[in-house]
């Protein structure tokens, strides 16, 4: 039996019965056809209803089985499994592996996914031309918006999104490259010369030679660290439909091929709200300054002056679990690197907001965020390659999204409506006889 919601029309004293489609979690929800709605109209030339819903707030633009949030219980499942259980256990190419597959892989599944991978980690080496035309001190994260979506046009046939064999080869090198084109990236706005990938190291290692190796002797990062960057991908790997994933799927409803799609994802983790968030903690620590001016701070926070940056989630409600898992995480870094005054401050922030009746009361506990730019920083990783660092985790994810909506029936390409507010129709004037209106 298919569950009803039934819409009362006060308008037109109509009755109408709405299909209600429900998610396969005790919380993941229900939802109506939006066109459904469409039949609710007080006449034939009516539009009908449409939902009013700036941000998609509480919109479903998709049905998706790669990954489930429940923010109330501080839940995030990677198709089914536990985000706890792969970060503790699993290695960032096999999480990559099961967001795109749906399944864990086998030994041997592991092996030619992992081999295939490495294979691609090269750059075509005209793509260093390219990245030679930005200024001296361009941002890593501009720079990889930009040569992402130039691979487009080094691998034309990419652009045939219907073929599986190509979108799978795509899928491949993006997955591969994408390090190299960040660790490029940063090596090019800091005046270094590249580095290249040495495919004897694994994933995340790779990642650290091409940012800080500097002499020709070969790069053994610290396996601690290398460690501690393969989980923290694997914590960004996928957040279900968010601002950066939404993109992507609005430009890929189009047929454009994954290099601009995930170009399109990138961009939307660059604006500040949504792939800068570590960066404000630093600034906020740095504006502190020392642990005797937390206190302060603080009051100052509770006052309105302030906003607490790394502090609650606009999706968790209780907790983060990817903070709990870095919190464990950040005392192995500081064993290797040392600790800073940052830690201090942060430390000490983080005490008092979790005994503060203000902050428990609001639900403000230290997010991923938090403790992600901390960590990044101890490991020597500049503050603008945050976001960059987080546009290599969420590849595998978006690419995720990208190709189950290549398999989805109901894809459309992304078209929302919108609530007109503008004049009604008006009679064109001319020039000599419009009235100049002052703009103040």
């Amino acid at each position: 039996m298919v569950d009803k919601l039934s819409i009362n029309d006060n308008r037109t004293g109509k009755k109408h019965e709405l299909s209600l489609l429900h998610g396969t979690h005790v919380n993941a929800g229900s939802a109506i056809s939006a066109k459904d709605l469409r039949d609710i109209k007080t006449s034939e030339k009516d539009f009908g209803v449409l939902v009013h819903d700036p941000g998609f707030m509480n919109t479903s633009a998709c049905k998706s089985s790669i990954t489930f949030i429940d923010g109330d219980s501080g839940v995030l499942l990677y198709r089914g499994y536990p985000i706890e259980e792969l970060a503790s256990k699993s290695t960032y190419l096999e999480v990559a592996y099961l967001l795109l597959h749906g399944e864990l892989p086998d030994e041997s599944e592991y092996d030619l996914w992992n081999a295939d991978i490495t294979n691609h980690t090269f750059l075509n080496e005209k793509i260093k031309k390219f990245l030679d035309g930005f200024r001296y001190d361009a941002h890593p994260m501009g720079i990889l918006v930009s040569s992402l979506a130039s691979l487009s046009t080094f691998y034309p046939k990419s652009r045939n999104v219907h073929d599986p064999k190509i979108r799978a080869r795509s899928i491949r090198r993006l997955i591969a490259k994408i390090p190299t084109l960040a660790a490029f990236a940063y090596r090019y706005s800091v005046g270094l010369p590249y580095a290249y990938p040495d495919n004897d190291l694994s994933y995340s290692a790779n990642f650290l030679n091409m940012m800080f190796r500097t002499t020709d002797t070969k790069y053994q990062p610290d396996p601690v660290l290398e460690r501690v960057l393969d989980v923290l991908l694997i914590l960004h790997a996928d957040h279900e439909q968010n601002c950066s994933t939404s993109a992507m799927r609005a430009v890929a409803s189009s047929d454009a091929d994954p290099y601009v799609s995930v170009s399109a994802a990138t961009a939307g983790l660059y604006g500040p709200l949504h792939g800068g968030a570590n960066e404000r903690v630093l600034e906020m620590l740095a504006e502190i300054g020392t642990v005797k001016k937390v206190g302060s701070y603080i009051e100052k926070v509770k006052q309105g002056e302030f906003r607490l940056m790394g502090f609650g989630h606009r999706v968790y409600k209780n907790f983060d679990p990817r903070a709990k898992i870095l919190k464990n995480l950040a005392s192995q870094v500081f064993e290797v690197t040392g600790k800073n005054k940052f830690l201090d401050i942060a430390l000490e922030l983080e005490k008092i907001a979790l005994n503060d009746e203000y902050f428990i009361k609001r639900k403000l506990y230290p997010n991923v965020d938090f403790y992600s730019g901390i960590i990044y920083r101890a490991m020597g990783i500049p503050v603008e390659m945050f976001p960059v660092l987080f546009a290599i985790a969420r590849t595998s994810g978006w690419l995720s999204h990208w190709e189950e909506m290549r398999n989805d029936p109901e894809l459309r390409i992304a078209r929302p409506r919108q609530i007109y507010t503008g004049y009604p129709d008006r009679g064109y004037v001319n020039m000599d006889s419009r009235k100049l209106k002052k703009i103040y």
